[in-house]
């Protein structure tokens, strides 16, 4: 009995064993370890998936600088500050990284930023419309011009590079139209608009909005965790899921609490960090996500696999142009005024910036939508810390200007050694 019991265990390894074999550690990391989780990074790095680290270990060094040389800038009320400032061109931020994702370019959004604010305040004051339908207007203004370029591109095969520069001189004029001789006009400092980036939430909403991500969080990754282990498929165990978690609160309780010391949460943030969420699920959980990044890999092979190309680009331009004009109407909000100005300074530039500062990759199929978050934290922080040095905006550019080069060099060098790991995997 002895016997026969010793080989059954010998047949069972000797089945098992393959099985453990076959599994490419790359899949997935299987060990619930700071060893694993530091296999895992090392085999990242090499294959030119660098992931957020730059970006975490830049944000980093930029406060432990401009905290050094001013001991305001990591102050509540600084902070606060900072979280409105980015919120417009973050909105913004957010748009172009669907259309980079696709390999594309939109050089409009500034000029849609702009008109689309030109709508808001025609309407808001000078022909009286209630403020939410104006908003609504400006809206829907900008969601009509991202569509039309889209299919100028699309479907007549004008390149969106042209299409979009066309657009940023035509919706410029159009603005300047908008606003006559009075060149600014001024909007209510009490109402709908004003209220987007006046709005601080009390500590109890903070903290209730955090313990909810947090759970919201952790049920869905338990959830999709779970799914993967009953479909045979490689998962993380339920402590790499819980400590994955806790990485989450520790920048999320400190924020919160950070906040918290001055208004509270603004609403302008939230706008803009609920919008990189929602847009991270449509990427990563939804079919029309797959999509996106299969057209921005290789528009041919998406095409021949049954994608419908066209389809897929009209609607990015259009939901990028949608978030130009949020972000138009967020910087509406914040003046309390839409002038010629609004998105014709350097709104573009630092929104395509942010887009690439903060991970999104210029040649299309990579990236995700928390670029929008860390890439505008980033000039964000450079802008604010230059503001308490009392430096000139023409040091903030030049400085913006060496990190997004150093951004494009990390792009280049990752996909370099993407190539390389694979012919080396081959």
């Amino acid at each position: 009995m002895t016997q026969q019991t010793h080989l059954t265990h010998e047949d069972t390894a000797t089945e098992t064993a393959p099985t453990e074999a076959a599994r490419d550690p790359r899949l997935l990391v299987t060990a619930a370890s700071p060893r694993g989780w530091i296999q895992a990074l090392r085999r990242n790095v090499r294959g030119g998936e660098l992931g957020p680290v730059p970006v975490v270990v830049g944000l980093v060094l930029i406060a432990v600088v401009f905290q050094s040389l001013n001991d305001r800038f990591l102050s509540p009320q600084n902070l606060s500050n900072l979280t409105v400032q980015i919120a417009a061109i973050g909105l913004m931020t957010t748009g172009v990284i669907m259309v980079l994702l696709l390999g594309e370019i939109d050089l409009s959004i500034g000029s849609v930023a702009g008109l689309s604010a030109a709508v808001l305040a025609v309407l808001a004051v000078r022909h009286g419309v209630n403020e939410w339908l104006a908003i609504l207007a400006a809206l829907g203004v900008g969601l009509l011009i991202g569509l039309l370029h889209g299919v100028i591109f699309a479907k007549v095969g004008v390149p969106a590079f042209v299409v979009t520069l066309a657009g940023l001189l035509g919706w410029q004029g159009t603005h300047l139209y908008l606003m006559g001789s009075d060149g600014t006009i001024s909007t209510s400092s009490s109402g709908p608009i004003a209220l987007l980036t006046q709005t601080y939430f009390v500590p109890f909403l903070g903290w209730a909005i955090a313990a909810a991500t947090l759970a919201l969080y952790l049920v869905c990754a338990l959830t999709a965790e779970r799914r993967r282990r009953l479909s045979g498929l490689p998962y993380r165990a339920p402590v790499q899921v819980l400590a994955r978690t806790g990485m989450l609160a520790l920048p999320l309780i400190g924020g919160v609490w950070t906040l918290n010391q001055y208004n509270g949460v603004p609403l302008a943030f939230l706008v803009f960090v609920g919008f990189v969420v929602l847009l991270d699920l449509v990427l990563r959980k939804t079919r029309y996500g797959r999509m996106v990044y299969a057209v921005g890999g290789n528009a041919e092979a998406a095409r021949r696999a049954g994608v419908n190309v066209d389809l897929i680009r009209v609607s990015v331009f259009g939901i990028a142009s949608a978030l130009a004009a949020l972000g138009g109407i967020m910087l509406v909000s914040r003046n309390f005024a839409a002038s010629v100005s609004t998105g014709g300074g350097a709104e573009l530039m630092m929104a395509i910036a942010a887009a690439v500062i903060g991970g999104t990759s210029l040649f299309g199929g990579r990236g995700n939508a928390y670029s929008a978050l860390l890439g505008g934290l980033v000039l964000g922080a450079i802008t604010s810390g230059l503001l308490l040095l009392q430096m000139d905006t023409s040091v903030r550019f030049m400085i913006t200007a060496a990190v997004l080069l150093i951004a494009v060099i990390l792009d280049a060098v990752s996909r370099r050694g993407r190539k390389t790991h694979a012919r080396g995997g081959a």
